[in-house]
């Protein structure tokens, strides 16, 4: 059965946090014109207002129509990360559905990119952050462009982000940018392609990406 016709009215779900938010999105699997968002900054309670906020989200009818969740794994605010993830892999595991996740970086690549026109003449750039205490969290990114007519532009993470003291010959490096909608945009985007490429995901194969401890 075609994938748009074994799909019909299923939801993508998508959880996403970052420095100093966190947020919540949905589509019907392969239109935006369905989407809904919710974004929100962190409250000290974050454990149960994420909760309270998600239930306020999103329907019980609809929270039966989902179909595959997408949740950004960071690096971003570190209580934020492993609550979102607890809630992603919770969520996945009841419904029984597939669970897809990216790093915070990887979804701002593309806009990174296309803001800097990268793809004009460079095929890879880093996305980096710098810490308080110690050195750059930064990872890797190649640009490719498709052959077909509409020359779409697609981004792979060839260095997950981790911990550099220094950013030593590194060329082509822009700073993290954050972006609650953008983001949660591409969440959706991302999780359905993996769809159709027949990629699938389970709820346990789902961590934090922790490249500091909480103190940083």
């Amino acid at each position: 059965m075609p994938y748009e016709l074994k799909n019909y009215n299923k939801l993508t779900l998508a959880i996403h946090s970052t420095d100093d938010s966190f947020g919540f999105a949905y589509r019907e699997n392969n239109s935006s014109l369905s989407e809904k968002f919710f974004t929100k900054k962190f409250e000290k309670d974050l454990c149960n207002n994420l909760i309270v906020d998600f239930t306020n989200f999103i329907t019980k009818e609809n929270l039966k129509k989902i179909n595959k969740i997408s949740v950004s794994i960071g690096p971003s605010n570190f209580n934020a990360s492993r609550q979102i993830i607890v809630l992603a892999r919770t969520l996945a595991q009841q419904i029984n559905c597939s669970l897809y996740s990216f790093t915070s970086f990887e979804l701002m690549a593309k806009r990174i990119a296309m803001k800097n026109n990268i793809y004009c003449n460079k095929d890879s750039f880093w996305i980096f952050k710098k810490l308080k205490r110690r050195g750059y969290i930064a990872g890797k990114y190649e640009i490719s462009i498709s052959d077909n007519p509409n020359k779409n532009i697609t981004i792979k993470e060839k260095i997950i982000p981790k911990i550099f003291e220094e950013l030593k010959n590194i060329e082509f490096s822009y700073q993290a940018e954050y972006s609650d909608i953008e983001d949660l945009k591409e969440l959706l985007n991302l999780s359905n392609q993996n769809s159709q490429l027949s990629s699938s995901n389970t709820w346990n194969k789902v961590l934090p990406l922790y490249p500091i401890s909480p103190i940083n």
